[in-house]
């Protein structure tokens, strides 16, 4: 009886050491897509253009958010042109143009556009692709990072009567997404 009491005693006296530790402070917060252009209006502008005119400007693209992205451009004209002028006016959008300048546009660089139309009522793809993920011709920045686009639009020597007191406007629009985990 003594052995039994003893095997009783045990089981229900028996204990375990333990001990308990929090981890605090685990913070998670989320990057920023953020594309911003300077000048943001009014880039490129030539009132009364002759045939063989030709406006040449700097666009500086900068990655002012936290997370790497891709960009592209899309070029829309104003309805009221019907695509009209802006058919007519060639546009060619350079990188790493050493001088931004008419004069100096044909110099250095890279060629990202054109010579192309100036865009469309229904927008014109200049760089890239707006869709989601990787598309050819998609321009990638780093957080942080910036890059100068150098801009150049050309009313043809080959430009007709047809084209006189003709005007269009053009918008273009910088369309950014993150790069990471979006292949």
């Amino acid at each position: 009886m003594a052995v039994a009491l003893a095997g009783l005693t045990t089981v229900v006296t028996g204990a375990f050491f333990t001990g308990t530790q929090s981890v605090t402070g685990n913070t998670f917060s989320t990057g920023t897509v953020d594309v911003g252009v300077s000048p943001a209006a009014t880039a490129l502008t030539f009132s009364a253009m002759a045939p063989g005119d030709t406006v040449t400007a700097p666009l500086t693209v900068s990655n002012t958010g936290t997370l790497a992205q891709r960009y592209a451009v899309l070029s829309t004209t104003d309805a009221t042109d019907a695509d009209f002028l802006a058919a007519q006016l060639q546009m060619t959008i350079k990188s790493g143009v050493t001088t931004c300048t008419t004069a100096g546009f044909t110099a250095t660089g890279t060629v990202l556009y054109g010579p192309g139309v100036l865009g469309s009522t229904t927008g014109t793809k200049v760089i890239g692709d707006a869709a989601q993920g990787a598309q050819t011709g998609d321009r990638t920045l780093a957080a942080g990072g910036s890059e100068v686009l150098c801009a150049q639009v050309t009313l043809p020597t080959s430009t007709g009567n047809a084209y006189q007191n003709a005007t269009t406007t053009a918008t273009l629009r910088f369309d950014a997404e993150q790069t990471t985990n979006n292949p």
